[in-house]
């Protein structure tokens, strides 16, 4: 098996851009690539796929235990021929200030992975070897591999850097990228535009994967991402669901431009767990397909208010399920669209589904962003009263409602409580939250909501 993680100095160093680029390389090297993301984000996991034609992996340490993380690693790599992963923020950002939880770092010690260090060239050359070196000094335990320079134009300054990173720091330097104003993608304020909206870039991936072909040394990097043999010998990796939850139960979900915010090993947990998945459009089709249980994922409503105000049959069709007790799972987005109406940020008021008794309204800054913890207050359609789930919020929207939240939500920093608030809402079989979450924590998730189909069938 081999693997590597590219991982970053900081945010917006351009290690999003080497991780797409080396997928295209890679792809069009002939290899079985298989792309994943440290953490909770779905909008990289989304270029991934576009790019590679591969569906890409969360590894999430706060959602996931190490146990879990270890399998959903292994059981994709080993169908792979390489493994790339794309790091979060910086190399030792995670939760809290302890380098190793949930950080990039940490990811890359529990699964012993070699680190491609993405650094900003730009206006450096020698300077360049201290940042490597602290990031070197910071966890000596780590091993930084290689180091891949952004924003580079020329040999030239690639060799001032170079020379510099491997006299002081003693690690190999594989290259650069320069500078490709074309590629530059486009970005809203949950951060990148979602690939589905982007097919306009699709030429340009050709572009960025002959640049990092013709700057940065492939071959080294191949051969410095073999694993340790011991470590990963392939196995049946045993599943976590049974197939007798779901089987004969179809499940709808939403998948368009306004609802694409999905884990794939979600969905992989449903299929695995005997569920027929039928996907649908609440922008476009006419109603929701003949099924037993809905799930509309996160995505960006707010910026398709005014189709979903208009397509009020599948707002009724909807409203039809909730009342004839079919169970319907939303996350983020998806309780935005289930309220009575979304205000957008041009002001702009857009009527929606009315299964819960509140409205929805966009603001100019992040309302939640991070992990919390979710004791469910009373029984819910996916755990009992008492039950935690570990799950991320991120949003810029306000849920006015007078309905009583189910969870009582708790923000944690290196063990101290620093925040608290209530949140998710249950009508009838119908649940929705602003928390997103990893199915694989905790199958039994998957079991009560499935559970509840069947009783409801």
């Amino acid at each position: 098996m081999k693997a590597f993680v590219v991982a970053g100095t900081n945010s917006g160093c351009g290690k999003t851009t080497i991780t797409l680029g080396l997928l295209k390389a890679l792809t069009q090297r002939k290899l079985a690539v298989q792309p994943y993301k440290v953490g909770p984000d779905y909008i990289d996991t989304a270029w991934h796929t576009k790019v590679s034609g591969v569906a890409s992996r969360n590894l999430d340490a706060f959602m996931l235990s190490s146990n879990t993380l270890h399998n959903v690693f292994t059981s994709h790599t080993q169908q792979a021929d390489i493994a790339v992963i794309e790091g979060v923020m910086g190399l030792y950002d995670g939760y809290g200030t302890d380098p190793h939880y949930c950080s990039t770092a940490g990811l890359a010690r529990d699964l012993q992975l070699p680190v491609i260090l993405v650094v900003d060239g730009r206006a450096v050359s020698t300077s360049a070897a201290a940042t490597v070196m602290g990031f070197q000094h910071f966890d000596p335990d780590l091993n930084i591999a290689g180091v891949i320079f952004n924003n580079v134009n020329s040999e030239s300054h690639l060799d001032l850097i170079r020379q510099a990173v491997e006299k002081y720091c003693d690690v190999p330097v594989l290259g650069r990228l320069p500078k490709l104003p074309q590629i530059e993608l486009p970005s809203r304020h949950l951060g990148l535009l979602t690939a589905q909206e982007s097919a306009k870039f699709d030429p340009h991936w050709q572009t960025l994967g002959e640049a990092i072909e013709e700057h940065i040394d492939i071959d080294a990097l191949l051969q410095m991402s073999e694993l340790d043999a011991t470590s990963y010998t392939p196995q049946a990796i045993p599943s976590p669901v049974e197939t007798s939850w779901g089987a004969g139960l179809r499940v709808a979900v939403a998948l368009d431009n306004a609802f694409n915010f999905y884990y794939q090993d979600n969905l992989d947990l449903l299929k695995a767990s005997g569920l027929d998945i039928v996907p649908f459009s609440p922008l476009t089709d006419a109603c929701v397909p003949d099924c037993d249980c809905v799930y509309i994922g996160g995505g960006y409503p707010e910026s398709y208010g005014k189709e979903l105000a208009a397509n009020q049959t599948m707002r009724d069709s909807l409203q039809a399920l909730h009342r004839a007790g079919t169970p319907i799972y939303a996350e983020c987005g998806g309780l935005m669209y289930l309220g009575d109406a979304l205000t957008d940020t041009d002001g702009e008021r857009h009527e929606m589904v009315g299964i819960l008794s509140g409205e929805s309204q966009m603001t100019k800054s992040l309302k939640r962003f991070g992990y919390c913890f979710a004791r469910a207050t009373q029984d819910t359609l996916l755990v009992s009263e008492n039950q935690v789930l570990r799950g991320h919020e991120f949003h810029y929207s306000e849920f006015n409602t007078e309905l009583d939240p189910v969870f009582d939500m708790t923000k944690e920093r290196d063990g101290d409580i620093i925040a608290q608030w209530g949140g998710g809402y249950q009508v009838g079989n119908t649940f929705a939250t602003y928390l997103h979450l990893h199915f694989a924590q905790n199958p039994d998730i998957l079991r009560h909501w499935l559970a509840t189909a069947r009783q409801a069938q």
